[in-house]
């Protein structure tokens, strides 16, 4: 373990000790420096995760890793220099290496990583995380590995109860190989997030909150671990940024109770 890497211990035990607390954990997407800096001082921010969508769109790439890997964990690594809290990155599906792509990010300062399962077959997505872990592993870093699997976000048409049993069994896969949160991703109702963590875990499962989703509460009271929120803050930032611009261009002023953040 590098002096470096070794200096991340203490962080890699905080963010692994939010995810085991009762009480639910949030982090707010962020995609820079900046973004970091403005939501780690907001009072009740625990912890921070980057959001890969947004990462690229600021470097002007779409998603699903068109952004160099390189240049995206530089992006974690202003992150994770921006703020003392434990930062989680968004790694994709690990850029073609996920045991390289963690160690990479763990070098920059992140002590947690998203990879997506994207559907591959089971056995292959069992090895994406199982590499990821053992990567860590070989860093000595108490890593928080949130396994990603789409099988709600990829389902179409099929069978709901089909694709739950897919994710139950995803899930419990990746945890078998070490994982410690297994994140599902879509617009999730109540008896669903229930199903998902009788079938896998109490504190086990980590979700995405977008318009329409469950609230913090109840999604605490049905024994979710963690609540991020994706390309969705990107969002609400750009929107505040365009209805300013409308208004300014109208001839408005700046909005009361714009704050010096920076």
């Amino acid at each position: 373990m590098t002096e470096n890497v070794r200096s991340h211990a203490p962080k890699a035990a905080e963010l692994l000790r939010l995810h085991y607390a009762p009480e639910i954990l949030q982090v707010i997407n962020v995609w820079d420096a900046i973004t970091a800096k403005v939501v780690a001082d907001v009072p009740g921010t625990k912890a921070l995760a980057t959001a890969s969508h947004s990462i690229a769109a600021s470097h002007g790439y779409e998603d699903g890793e068109h952004i160099p890997v390189d240049e995206m964990i530089a992006a974690v690594g202003l992150i994770a220099s921006a703020t003392s809290l434990p930062v989680s990155a968004d790694l994709e599906a690990g850029y073609g290496n996920p045991g390289e792509t963690v160690r990479k990010a763990i070098g920059a300062g992140a002590v947690g990583a998203n990879i997506e399962d994207q559907m591959r077959p089971l056995s292959e997505a069992v090895e994406q995380m199982s590499a990821a872990v053992r990567a860590a592993t070989g860093e000595g870093v108490d890593f928080v590995l949130n396994a990603r699997t789409d099988a709600f976000l990829k389902a179409g048409d099929r069978d709901r109860a089909a694709v739950l049993a897919d994710a139950i069994e995803r899930g419990r896969a990746f945890l078998d190989v070490g994982a410690t949160n297994v994140f599902v991703p879509g617009l999730l109702d109540e008896a669903t997030v229930t199903a998902l963590v009788e079938g896998i875990g109490w504190n086990k499962i980590s979700v995405i909150n977008v318009p329409g989703s469950l609230a913090p509460a109840k999604l605490q009271e049905l024994g979710v671990a963690r609540i991020s929120y994706g390309p969705w803050t990107q969002r609400v930032a750009l929107t505040a940024l365009a209805d300013a611009t409308a208004e300014l261009l109208a001839g408005g002023v700046l909005p009361d109770g714009t704050r010096q953040l920076n």
